[in-house]
């Protein structure tokens, strides 16, 4: 599945953790989001992409007490076939969950290699 991912630890600021296989993560994730504000839950389809927000499902919080967020657009081929947003966090969550539980603790020191800063506008991770 093509995805990127944007999110936050206890203790390190937004990076991009999955780019999706793209060069430009940033421009597709501003687009699929645009509009969105800050509400805490989001599923909407936009051109050949899924954007799906929510709310940690273990109900971690980074170390200032705010409730985490996971950003994630889905792909083409990969988001044509999602419908609704319990599909989309079916297909997803299980893909990333593992790898959040190891790195949520994690310094920005020892995030995984390439992980970016989700405000570098042309990096990729």
């Amino acid at each position: 599945m093509r995805v990127i991912w944007a999110t936050r630890g206890r203790t390190w600021g937004t990076r991009f953790l999955l780019d999706g296989g793209v060069a430009r993560p940033l421009a597709i994730y501003e687009s699929a989001f645009a509009g969105t504000d800050d509400s805490s839950d989001v599923f909407r389809h936009i051109d050949d992409m899924v954007a799906l927000r929510l709310r940690d499902p273990e109900g971690r919080r980074d170390e200032a007490g705010r409730i985490i967020l996971h950003e994630f657009v889905i792909l083409a081929p990969d988001s044509t076939a999602i419908t609704t947003a319990d599909e989309a966090v079916a297909r997803v969550w299980p893909q990333v969950d593992a790898e959040f539980a190891r790195i949520w603790d994690a310094s920005s020191a020892t995030l995984p290699e390439g992980a970016t800063s989700s405000d570098e506008s042309e990096t990729t991770a």
